[in-house]
């Protein structure tokens, strides 16, 4: 317990010691890995807008008008059996003749010339929750569209196609970005620890003298290290939550874009933790490169 105690001492010392060197790395390291945050935070809110979305789509599917009774019926059968299937719901001609008239009303005079109602009869299908991905909705709709009866099968492909391939294109940015940003806060946090090395090299020349073990030496290094990683990433969390905050205020003062505001969200607590957790890794790694780098045993 002692030793942990001094090892941790030890560290501090050394934060204390290059206190402007360490203040620096962790502001720098705080804007880098604010960097990775933001793509980061645009990816998940984009994940759970795609999510919230594709629980809304309804697939229109249009029956032929000679399609009568007990056909329809059995088709509807048929839906309803299907596993993939959550609801059915069935919509006559007259039903959507209604429903025409309620949503357009200063059109519904261009259907009064045409004598018989020339709307289909369809049914309203929602697909169960794992199978509402663009590629499953894709293959039922074309399965669907082979049975009889079915006129057409209708809904918005093109719009959650592109969607999914944002969301696809963003990720690729955020890992690449993620990538090279960490790499940058690897090599910031490490010529952290170089210079703290190189500052103390006849202090850890006497401890091996004494015959200290090098990895009796290495610890305070990682230790100041992970910390540093650590504190940046916090800083960088607290740095990205205040502009979230400043963004979400600002769409609810300029009245635009009404009700995105209730669907973005920060990071939650697990998130947030793992992400401090990463910034502890990244640190303990920067820690570990420069030992390496400079030669401990030599230093």
């Amino acid at each position: 317990m002692r030793r942990l105690f001094y090892l941790v001492r030890e560290a501090w010392a050394n934060m204390r010691t290059n206190r402007t060197t360490t203040i620096v790395a962790v502001l720098t390291t705080a804007f880098t890995l604010a960097c990775v945050g933001i793509f980061l935070l645009l990816y998940v809110n984009l994940r759970h807008a795609a999510g919230s979305l594709q629980e809304d789509v309804k697939l229109m599917v249009y029956l032929e008008d000679r399609l009568r009774g007990e056909r329809v019926q059995e088709l509807e059968r048929k839906l309803k059996a299907d596993r993939m299937v959550a609801e059915v719901l069935f919509i006559s001609k007259e039903q959507a003749l209604g429903e025409f008239r309620v949503q357009f009303p200063g059109e519904s005079h261009l259907l009064e010339g045409l004598g018989e109602n020339p709307l289909p009869a369809s049914f309203v299908v929602t697909l169960a929750p794992s199978f509402r991905s663009p590629d499953a909705m894709r293959g039922w709709v074309e399965r669907v569209q082979t049975m009889a009866g079915v006129a057409k099968v209708d809904y918005n492909q093109e719009w959650l196609s592109l969607l999914a391939e944002l969301i696809g294109y963003i990720e690729l940015v955020a890992i690449g970005v993620g990538i090279l940003l960490s790499a940058a806060a690897v090599t910031i946090i490490g010529n952290t620890i170089r210079l703290a090395l190189l500052a103390r090299r006849e202090e850890i020349e006497i401890l091996r003298s004494i015959g200290a073990t090098r990895t009796f030496i290495r610890i305070p290094y990682f230790l100041e290290g992970a910390v540093l990683g650590a504190c940046g990433s916090a800083l960088s969390l607290g740095i990205l939550k205040v502009a979230f905050e400043l963004f979400r205020q600002q769409i609810q003062l300029t009245g635009r874009f009404s009700g995105i505001e209730g669907m973005i969200s920060f990071f939650p607590l697990s998130v947030c933790l793992a992400l401090v957790m990463a910034g502890m890794g990244l640190g303990f790694a920067g820690s570990v490169v420069s030992l390496l780098r400079v030669g401990e045993g030599r230093a």
